[in-house]
């Protein structure tokens, strides 16, 4: 089995959806030799019928951001999407993928036990998002003894994740607290930070992970590449998770604050304006803990309900008769920059991003090199 992984540069941008990432994050991020992921959460809300026809919008805005991602990455990297198995219409947005040809896809927010299936035929990489060594453990054995098949890279993503996530409201803020009090300053030197890394309880579960799928990998005679995700911005960062093993990493708040991020400015401005306080842990209409900047739209959904006008068909759990807001129209309304009615989701680290760069500067800064290198 070789040691080998099929990606050339070992960072991968987060999915981040509604919007967020499109195909010109993820186009510029390709072209700097990483993987550039498009979100396909809700990726048509600029079509026309989007109201009328989410799917179908949906659908078609995937091969045009698919391609707009190409264009820009000009033949490097790879481009790929992120769908939730909590979307509703799982299936066609999967097939659709596969027929557009994307490199990979991500799958997490619930397990992707049909991936496989769904793009049986195409040389489409398949990962799956896990946040515990059990999921792991579900997916691989699920895989194999159904359709035979591998996963070809896994993300393990962490409590410090933005958006939505894998893990408890406790143990998601209480991992927060414990990164904020060590990370006391932006210098990514500064030794706290790197104490607070050593010390992370998650570490332990990355290792028993990458045991199991090295294990697993050995076994199949394949060797499966493990990305880990959750409040990465560093090169610090990256080197501590590849001295737990891992192959690379996933990266998303810091590539928002870009000029290439698809959001609109005003959204970029609130994560540069954002205090380690504003962020919080949000329980999502759909009953999942998020984590997202604290505003008066939050501020609103805690006083009552906001009871949606329309059915996006978004998520499979959310039921229109008795969710507290539309997620979907939240997530809309503050990637297009109207911050009062909408819902900021970010990572637990993105009080520490002070000013608006570009992709090129995040990737060189990830890799470790200096602007005298340029």
């Amino acid at each position: 089995m070789e040691n080998s992984t099929w990606f050339e540069v070992p960072v991968f941008q987060g999915g981040m959806g509604v919007g967020v990432s499109l195909g010109g994050l993820a186009g510029a991020v390709a072209a700097c030799g990483g993987a550039g992921t498009i979100s396909a959460a809700q990726i048509g809300f600029q079509e026309p019928d989007f109201a009328s026809s989410p799917l179908e919008a949906n659908l078609r805005a995937m091969g045009k951001e698919v391609d707009r991602a190409r264009q820009t990455a000009g033949g490097r990297g790879a481009v790929g999407m992120n769908i939730m198995v909590a979307m509703q219409h799982y299936g066609a947005y999967v097939k659709e993928a596969v027929r557009q040809k994307v490199d990979f896809i991500v799958s997490g927010a619930g397990l992707p036990m049909d991936l496989p299936e769904l793009a049986a035929g195409s040389e489409v990489k398949k990962i799956p998002v896990v946040s515990s060594l059990k999921a792991a453990r579900v997916i691989c054995r699920r895989w194999w003894s159904r359709y035979r098949a591998l996963p070809d890279a896994v993300v393990v993503e962490g409590p410090l994740a933005g958006g939505h996530l894998g893990f408890d409201k406790e143990t998601a803020r209480a991992a927060a607290e414990e990164e904020a009090c060590s990370r006391g300053t932006k210098d990514p030197a500064d030794p706290a930070v790197k104490k607070s890394f050593l010390s992370r309880k998650f570490d332990e579960e990355i290792r028993g992970i990458i045991e199991f799928l090295r294990d697993w990998g050995r076994e199949h005679e394949r060797y499966i590449p493990v990305i880990t995700a959750g409040g990465l911005r560093t090169h610090e960062d990256m080197e501590h998770q590849r001295r737990l093993g891992a192959d690379g990493i996933q990266v998303a708040s810091r590539f928002v604050t870009t000029r290439e991020c698809d959001a609109d400015i005003r959204f970029k401005q609130a994560y540069v304006d954002c205090k380690k306080e504003d962020i919080v842990i949000v329980k999502s209409p759909v009953g999942m803990p998020g984590r997202a900047i604290r505003n008066s739209f939050i501020e609103k959904t805690c006083s009552g309900c906001i009871p949606p006008k329309r059915c996006f068909q978004c998520l499979k759990t959310c039921d229109p008769k008795t969710t507290p807001y539309c997620i979907t129209q939240a997530l809309i309304n503050a990637v297009k920059g109207n911050l009062e009615d909408g819902l900021i989701f970010c990572g637990a680290n993105t009080w520490q991003e002070d000013r608006i760069g570009t992709v090129k500067e995040v990737m060189d800064a990830l890799m470790g090199k200096s602007r005298t290198q340029n």
